[in-house]
C-alpha cells in the first residue's frame, strides 16, 4: 500500500505545480512532466528491486507509460491538446497503473479517462462562457460573421433536423435525439468558432513571447513569413520577431491542466472507496 501512497502523493504534488504554472503562464514546463516520469519509473524499479513481489509494478508502469504515450500523441496531433498537456497525459501513464494486474490497470485507465472527458467537457464549457462575458462586445460582433461563413451548412442541418423530428412521431425517440443534435450542434459549432476568434486572440508586446506561443495567423517579418503552426513559435522565430516588430497577435489556449487535477483527485477518491478496483462509474 505504501507504493500506492507514494505514487499518488508524487502525482498530486506535480499536478498542483503544473496547474499553478498553467494558470499563470498558459504553459507547463517540460522538466516538470519529464521529472514526473523519471521519479515514477525510478521508484517502481527500486521498489521491485527490494520487494518480495518482484518487478511486476515496474513492468506495469512501463506498459502504462506506453499506452499513454500513444494517447497523448493522439490528442496532440489531432490538435485537442497543446504540447504541455500531452506530455502531462503521458507522464500520468507512469502513475496510474497501481496494480500488478494488467486487467485491473485497464480498469483504472478507463475510469480515469471517462472522468477526464466528463470534467474536461464541463470545464471547457464553463471557461468559454466566462470568456464570452468578459469579451461580450467582440463576441457579439464576431458571431454573425461566423454564422454567415457556414450558413449553408446550418440551413441544411436545420432542414435535416426538421425531417428527423417528423420521423420521430413515426419511429420513436431515436429520431428525436438525432433531430435535437441537428438543431444544437450547428449553434455550438458557430459558438466555439466565435469564442476562438473573438475571445482567444490577444495582441502582446514581443518581449512577452515564449517558446510555444501560437501565432494568430501567418506573419511577415522582414523578408520571411513565419507560419502559424500548432507547434508554436521556436526560439529562432521569436528572436527574429523581436528584431523587427513591437507587437504581435497570438492565440491563447484554455489552461487545461486543472482538468487533470480534478480528474486525478476524483480518481484517487474512487480508489479509496473501492476495495480492489475503481467501480464507481460502472
Amino acid at each position: 500500500m505504501i507504493e500506492i501512497i507514494f505514487l499518488v502523493s508524487l502525482a498530486l504534488i506535480w499536478i498542483i505545480f503544473a496547474t499553478i504554472q498553467d494558470l499563470r503562464t498558459r504553459e507547463v514546463a517540460n522538466w516538470l512532466n519529464f521529472s514526473l516520469i523519471i521519479f515514477a519509473i525510478g521508484f517502481r524499479f527500486f521498489f521491485g528491486l527490494f520487494s518480495n513481489n518482484g518487478f511486476g509494478l515496474f513492468y506495469q508502469g512501463l506498459i502504462g507509460l506506453g499506452i499513454f504515450f500513444v494517447l497523448g500523441n493522439f490528442f496532440y496531433y489531432s490538435r485537442m491538446f497543446a504540447g504541455g498537456d500531452a506530455k502531462l497525459m503521458i507522464a500520468l501513464g507512469a502513475i496510474l497503473p497501481m496494480s500488478e494486474s494488467f486487467i485491473l490497470n485497464l480498469n483504472y485507465f478507463l475510469n480515469f479517462f471517462i472522468l477526464f472527458l466528463i470534467f474536461g467537457a464541463f470545464y471547457g464549457l464553463v471557461w468559454s462562457v466566462v470568456l464570452m462575458f468578459r469579451n461580450f462586445k467582440e463576441f457579439r460582433k464576431e458571431f454573425p460573421k461566423q454564422f454567415r461563413q457556414v450558413k449553408i451548412i446550418l440551413y441544411f442541418m436545420l432542414v435535416f433536423g426538421i425531417v428527423l423530428l417528423l420521423l420521430a412521431f413515426l419511429f420513436g425517440l431515436m429520431f428525436l435525439y438525432l433531430s435535437l443534435f441537428c438543431f444544437i450542434f450547428p449553434l455550438l459549432f458557430v459558438y466555439s468558432r466565435t469564442i476562438d476568434e473573438a475571445c482567444m486572440v490577444k495582441e502582446v508586446g514581443v518581449s512577452k513571447l515564449r517558446e510555444g506561443d501560437w501565432l494568430y495567423k501567418n506573419t511577415k517579418v522582414g523578408n520571411k513569413i513565419i507560419k502559424a503552426t500548432w507547434d508554436g513559435l521556436n526560439e529562432k522565430e521569436i528572436r527574429l520577431i523581436k528584431k523587427k516588430l513591437n507587437k504581435i497577435k497570438i492565440k491563447q489556449g484554455i489552461p487545461f491542466v486543472p482538468v487533470f487535477l480534478i480528474s486525478f483527485v476524483l480518481f484517487v477518491y474512487g480508489i479509496l472507496l473501492g476495495s480492489q478496483a475503481i467501480s464507481f462509474l460502472f
